[in-house]
């Protein structure tokens, strides 16, 4: 295999497992759109911001052009029944094609949102477009949004408001096609320094 493509692989793994997620979107003619993504980080709790990477957008990127144009979406924690329609949704569509189509994957809609969930995804919520920012150095967007809506299979959910993803059998990604599952190994108490 070419230096290149190895080194590309091997950039994109080395960072280590990231969390995997459905993205839902709509756009105005009323075409739905999913696509997986792996780049969703934690921005702040109150008031609830999560950011994502959107890479270039020197090629049609129909869940950028209908968020900003909704100002919604979904994402949606994939489990592992879900990885193989997942992954598919990563497959470039032309944007009057629905992904939710060409999967076993289904649309869920919930209080109005007009943004569809992925149907029996552990963890959904429902995100409001908020800003963009421009990654000069590589042409990437850093995407921030507000989480609206919050729905998690109460199995997951502990008395402190802790979300137990392994629970979900919740997955995550390691570079862009592997799928792995985690498993919690300790859950420990607020550090302090010692005395």
């Amino acid at each position: 295999m070419e230096f290149r493509r190895v080194l590309f692989r091997s950039i994109n793994s080395v960072t280590g497992y990231k969390s995997a997620h459905l993205l839902g979107t709509v756009s105005h003619s009323g075409i739905e759109n999913l696509a997986v993504f792996s780049s969703v980080v934690h921005l702040g709790s109150n008031p609830a911001l999560l950011g994502f990477i959107l890479r270039p957008t020197t090629v049609p990127r129909h869940s950028h052009a209908n968020m900003k144009a909704n100002g919604i979406f979904t994402l949606n924690a994939i489990s592992k029944g879900q990885i193989e329609d997942a992954h598919h949704t990563s497959a470039k569509y032309s944007e009057e094609i629905s992904e939710f189509d060409q999967t076993q994957l289904k649309p869920q809609y919930k209080e109005g949102w007009e943004a569809p969930y992925v149907h029996g995804a552990p963890i959904q919520m429902g995100c409001r477009y908020l800003n963009e920012y421009s990654i000069l150095e590589n042409d990437t967007i850093l995407i921030v949004a507000q989480i609206e809506h919050l729905y998690i299979d109460s199995p997951l959910l502990g008395e402190d408001g802790w979300v137990q993803l392994d629970q979900g059998e919740i997955v995550s990604i390691n570079g862009l096609d592997g799928y792995a599952l985690p498993a919690l190994l300790e859950r420990f108490e607020y550090a302090r320094p010692k005395k």
